[in-house]
């Protein structure tokens, strides 16, 4: 079926397009304006039309995510999904995600936190998000096998080996590294770790182990730079952290998680300011990194991470009181609730960091907007994260009820950039795909999917990117004025990766002497999911 969305102002920055005009659809894909007569035309006046989000950091599957319903039920709202589909009625599982993202014009969405030995979990809920594509990153970086392989000085073939057969058994679509060799380091008593402590029982460095991980990202041609969780998180100084684990990347392509969690300068009274300047002017300066935000909102939420030095300092926090903790083999985690007090002075300036990073980015194509769901919040809230961009007086007005520490240790009240919409497009559609290697979505050039999303244009930015008057997953509508009208399947994105039959024996020796089962256990197998369903989509290698 030919079809064209006729008559809205199309924004696409890939193509240097903001105007009005129209996009044509066939078979699934963007495609030239046809010379012949459409089967169905989309009248997009008073419309502004884009490609469909991309979300390149969210939680939104996985061991810690499931804890983290069972902790706060109450947290999330009960969703109806369509007849039939597992969990339907469980508030905040995989119908409700997709749904919800969909509602906001997003397509795609990435789970960043997949370790190797709970892949097929994390997979087989990942597959029950209706709606969307989506993938998962692989997380290594305090696995036992590869500190084995550093200590040991087995050379980075051997790492390199043993990260592309990690990614090609759990179907991963990149490799994140948190807060490496922390897990490891926290079962020794340390509670905090920085680049080049020394690591207990493996004499390594955090330095080591993520230079050996960039090392092997850029050998197998990975589209997605190295996905990094810094040490320090949160703390006073965590900018320090960042700006060395910077450096330390010596020019190799990094991607930071969560940006403003470590744009925390020292105070000398041992409290926090703004670093939101020295972070933006470091990737600023360095054209091999990229970041997402992991912006904060008011409100309750639940912190959910694999870094467990982080996590365990952070139980003292926990609000309501209840939290859960799991240090078992490689990555360990947790689960701590947390409430950002609406105009409590803390959660004021870390709302006010975020902001400041993304309106001093030079580039927003390499800044992207994320909330690190759920921890800084959830992602229902981009839409009002995207009116504060776009809007000075709405921020000035948001300011004005917050205590004066917003103005006393950030830069936000005196910054008068507005966001265009062709920069918001970069910061959730073209930065964000280019930034996975998703080289057929974030745009709207001929050949793209036909991933997209019609708003009606209006100046109340945040009912205006809440429900989309219009969303197409390939070519096909699946939401109408806010409202899900095709419940669909999505395909799972992973990486095509080829992997050594050596290593692969070599870890299958490793996990039967450790697990007391082989490398078959821990492999995502077509078999698992539905037999007519397409559930995986293979992305290339960087060639």
């Amino acid at each position: 079926m030919l079809s064209v969305i006729r008559g809205g102002r199309v924004v696409d920055p890939t193509a240097s397009r903001d105007a009005v005009g129209d996009v044509w659809i066939e078979d699934g894909r963007v495609v030239e304006p046809a010379g012949r007569e459409p089967d169905r035309v989309i009248d997009a006046s008073g419309c502004v039309v884009m490609a469909g989000g991309v979300e390149v950091h969210s939680h939104i599957a996985g061991g810690n995510v499931i804890t983290s319903r069972l902790l706060l039920p109450d947290l999330y709202v009960s969703e109806a999904s369509p007849e039939g589909h597992p969990f339907a009625h469980a508030g905040g599982a995989a119908g409700w995600i997709g749904s919800t993202y969909a509602r906001m014009g997003y397509t795609t969405a990435v789970e960043p936190a997949m370790p190797p030995t709970h892949a097929l979990a994390t997979q087989l809920e990942l597959a029950d998000i209706p709606l969307l594509d989506r993938g998962a990153l692989t997380v290594m970086g305090n696995d036992d096998q590869l500190l084995q392989l550093l200590r040991e000085r087995q050379g980075g073939n051997a790492v390199r080996d043993l990260v592309a057969l990690s990614v090609a058994t759990s179907r991963g679509l990149g490799v994140k590294c948190i807060n490496a060799g922390g897990a490891s380091a926290f079962k020794d008593g340390a509670l905090r770790l920085s680049l080049d402590d020394e690591i207990p029982v493996y004499g390594l460095s955090t330095r080591q182990i993520m230079g050996s991980l960039l090392d092997a990202v850029e050998e197998i041609g990975v589209p997605h730079p190295l996905h990094v969780h810094c040490n320090n998180l949160g703390l006073p100084g965590a900018d320090d952290s960042f700006v060395e684990t910077l450096d330390a990347a010596e020019g190799r392509r990094i991607h930071f998680a969560h940006a403003q969690f470590y744009a925390y300068g020292a105070t000398e009274g041992g409290g926090f300011r703004s670093a939101a300047e020295r972070i933006a002017q470091a990737i600023a300066d360095n054209p091999n990194a990229t970041l997402d935000i992991g912006q904060v909102v008011f409100g309750q939420t639940v912190t959910v991470s694999l870094d467990i030095l982080r996590q365990f300092a952070g139980r003292k926090g926990a609000k309501p009181k209840k939290w859960v903790l799991n240090a078992g083999d490689a990555e360990g985690g947790g689960v701590v609730p947390f409430l950002y007090r609406p105009r409590g002075p803390t959660s004021s300036l870390q709302w006010a960091i975020g902001l400041e990073i993304m309106l001093l980015s030079t580039d927003p194509e390499r800044t992207i907007l994320t909330t690190d769901h759920p921890n800084g919040g959830p992602f229902t809230q981009y839409p009002r994260i995207i009116h504060l961009l776009m809007d000075k007086s709405e921020r000035d007005r948001e300011i004005a009820t917050l205590p004066g520490i917003v103005g006393e240790r950030s830069g936000l009240p005196g910054l008068e950039r507005e966001y265009t919409l062709s920069e918001i497009a970069q910061l959730t559609r073209s930065g964000p795909a280019k930034l996975l290697g998703l080289a057929d979505r974030g745009h709207l050039r001929p050949g793209a999917c036909a991933d997209v999303a019609v708003y009606r244009d209006d100046a109340n930015r945040t009912a205006m990117f809440t429900a989309a008057k219009l969303v197409l997953k390939d070519g096909v509508p699946i939401v109408e004025d806010g409202e899900v009208v095709e419940w669909r399947a999505g395909r799972t994105l992973s990486l095509s990766v080829e992997s050594d039959p050596a290593m692969a024996k070599r870890a299958d020796t490793y996990l039967t002497d450790r697990f007391g089962a082989g490398l078959d256990s821990f492999t995502v197998p077509d078999a698992a999911f539905d037999a007519d369903a397409d559930t995986f989509e293979a992305v290339p290698c960087r060639a």
